[in-house]
């Protein structure tokens, strides 16, 4: 009986081990599992400041007449962070409520990661980011007055007032494998921007997709970020390595690479378009707009580029 017990007591640990790693996933057909193509995807938990501080890609303002004016310290500084007291343009502020500081943004550097970026951009709307959470504490003049309780980044004069809108926890799964060639399924987008205007992004990095509400997406949803090495062989930078020799001087004939675009010699012919593409990380969608969303990659075996394709998870 002492034995039997002493079994169980060792194997539960390593039966809560294997679950806990996504070891015991049902493989799809066709394929053998191994460390390399179904790595044990670990994903990150969102913070609050992940929540309110991922900015969005939207429509323009409704109204613009609501803005930040200034501050307590105006005149001797333009920035205002938490704690401190700014004052409000516009009118039917309510006392006690809470509001959103956000800002417009332009990229000064105008440069596309992807043929077509700026287009897709300005298809989508505007992008902003999210600065403050303030809250109304006091009416009595032309101008209201408000706290700073929670800033992500500095407030400046010029910056806009939009209702403040509470923002969904989520709940993440549990570790799994992350199949590193799934077939394309489901809805499908790109991501056309992210914060900061980054172009690569790693784990807790912020993307703006140009899919939404109206194709079906919600917050809490996980989307895959995908790949293609067709993708990089067009790419004006990554394409340079494709363009390089192999450099092994024992091989007789080397391969050619897409003759009529990469390089060409009397080798086997290999088309890079019949690649299967590669998984990158995964997406958890932090929220949309019926034509956006914006994401945060939870999960990443190499670094998430803007351009990159995203398609809903079917795991």
């Amino acid at each position: 009986m002492k034995k039997v017990a002493l079994l169980l007591a060792m194997a539960l640990p390593l039966g809560l081990q294997a679950q806990q790693s996504g070891a015991g996933d049902a493989a799809p057909d066709g394929t053998v599992p191994t460390s390399v193509t179904f790595p044990v995807e670990k994903v990150q938990q969102p913070t609050d400041a992940d929540l309110n501080c991922a900015g969005f890609i939207g429509k323009q303002l409704t109204s613009r007449d609501k803005f930040v004016t200034g501050g307590l310290e105006t005149a001797f500084t333009t920035q205002f962070a938490s704690g401190e007291a700014i004052f409000l343009n516009g009118k039917d502020y309510q006392l006690g409520q809470q509001y959103e500081i956000v800002r417009e943004l332009k990229d000064p550097n105008r440069y596309e990661v992807f043929p077509g970026q700026w287009k897709s951009v300005k298809a989508a709307g505007q992008a902003f980011e999210e600065l403050a959470r303030v809250q109304v504490v006091d009416t009595r003049h032309k101008m209201a007055i408000a706290r700073v309780e929670y800033s992500c980044n500095t407030v400046l004069p010029g910056d806009f007032v939009v209702p403040y809108v509470q923002k969904t926890a989520l709940e993440l799964h549990a570790p799994m494998r992350f199949d590193r060639f799934v077939q394309p399924s489901g809805t499908s987008g790109r991501i056309i921007l992210a914060k900061d205007f980054d172009s690569e992004m790693g784990n807790g990095g912020k993307v703006y997709l140009n899919i939404g509400a109206s194709q079906g997406l919600k917050v809490g949803d996980y989307l895959r970020a995908t790949r293609s090495f067709e993708a990089i062989a067009h790419d004006s930078v990554e394409a340079l390595s494709f363009k390089s020799p192999t450099l092994e001087p024992t091989q007789k004939i080397h391969p050619s690479l897409d003759a009529t675009f990469l390089n060409r010699t009397n080798g086997p012919d290999i088309h890079v378009a019949d690649m299967p593409r590669k998984g990158i990380g995964e997406i958890v969608i932090l929220s949309v707009t019926p034509t956006t969303a914006t994401g945060m990659v939870v999960f990443s075996l190499e670094p998430v580029h803007v351009g990159d394709r995203v398609e809903i998870d079917q795991q």
